[in-house]
This record gives structure tokens, C-alpha cells and sequence, in this order.
């Protein structure tokens, strides 16, 4: 049996301390969590989407499944060339997270579009967090993410898409749970305040 728990190799990438590059490892344990969350996120709310909107929305996260899939990828691969062990067990992840499960089940498209707009905030903020913690380490690392944010963002907008109003209102603005953007998300399309 193999140890899940070793934080790094003695080595690491020529020209990076040993010490920081187990901080960045660290920090991408964190992202490669978030995203193998959100790849399996995104998938159930493509199982679980229904409505007027449902083929629109179902068929638009399947390339959001493959890219976050690949990120995560990406961010193992990273952690290993800089030593680490790159931990991708449901375990660990759901021991490793800092945020709930994603709660909505069968819903409305719109529904879930409320929900997963929290879920790209929450995936965005943390990436740019770590993103700065990298750059003043690693600037392979930050490109990494850098690259990475740019598509979330994207992704995000996407949601956003089908959330705002022709004036530039967003139908989530203001909620702090899945629920709560949900439910606000679907009182908007139904033209509720």
C-alpha cells in the first residue's frame, strides 16, 4: 500500500526551493479539490436539469465537464513535477473541502444556473487567491492558473448569460446560499423581484 499523505519529494523543478515548492503543492492539493468537485458538479446538474431551457443548458456543461476536467489534470500533473503527491480520492476530497455539497437535485434550468453561479464565485475567488500565493513563488504555476481562471471565468459567464436582465441585473445578486440563488434565479424568470 502506497502513503496518500506525503506532501512532496525531496526535489522539485531546478531553481524552486524544496519549502515553497510544498507551499504551492499545498495550495494546488486545494484547487485540485475545487475542480474535481466542480467537474462532478457540473455533471449532475446535466443529469439533473430540466424545463423549457433543459437541452440549452444540458448541452452547454458537457464542454465545461472536459475542460475543468482537464484542469484538474493539469494541476495534478503540476503538483507532481513539483514533487508532490497529487491526492484525487473522494475522501480526501470531501475531507479536504472548505465548502457544502452542492444541493439542488432534479430542477429547473434556471434553477441550477442560480445555484452554479455561486459555485463559479466560490471556484473563481479561490483560484484567484491561490493564483497570487503561486506568483510570488512560481510563475509557471500562476500561468497555470491564469489559464485556468480565464476559462472558469468564461464558463461563469456563461451562467450569468441566462441569469441577467437586458439591464444589467444579475438574478442572484445578494444571495449567499445554493438555495437562496436558486430560488432568486427562479423568481426572476418568472418575472418575481
Amino acid at each position: 500500500m502506497t502513503d496518500n499523505t506525503q506532501a512532496t519529494a525531496p526535489h522539485t523543478v531546478p531553481g524552486l526551493d524544496p519549502a515553497e515548492a510544498e507551499r504551492v503543492v499545498d495550495v494546488l492539493q486545494a484547487r485540485l479539490h475545487a475542480l474535481n468537485d466542480l467537474a462532478l458538479t457540473l455533471k449532475h446538474v446535466h443529469w439533473n436539469v430540466v424545463g423549457p431551457h433543459f437541452i440549452a443548458v444540458h448541452e452547454m456543461l458537457d464542454p465545461q465537464v472536459d475542460a475543468v476536467r482537464e484542469m484538474a489534470d493539469s494541476t495534478a500533473e503540476r503538483m507532481a513535477a513539483l514533487g508532490g503527491v497529487p491526492i484525487g480520492t473522494p475522501g480526501a476530497l470531501v475531507a479536504g473541502r472548505t465548502w457544502d455539497d452542492y444541493e439542488v437535485g432534479r430542477a429547473d434550468a434556471v434553477a441550477h444556473l442560480g445555484a452554479l453561479d455561486l459555485v463559479y464565485t466560490g471556484v473563481i475567488e479561490d483560484h484567484r487567491a491561490a493564483m497570487k500565493t503561486a506568483g510570488d513563488i512560481d510563475p509557471v504555476t500562476e500561468d497555470m492558473l491564469i489559464g485556468q481562471l480565464a476559462k472558469l471565468e468564461q464558463f461563469q459567464w456563461f451562467v450569468r448569460a441566462h441569469l441577467e436582465s437586458d439591464s444589467g441585473r444579475l438574478s442572484t445578486s445578494g444571495a449567499h446560499t445554493l438555495s437562496d440563488a436558486a430560488g432568486q434565479a427562479v423568481r426572476a424568470s418568472a418575472g418575481g423581484a
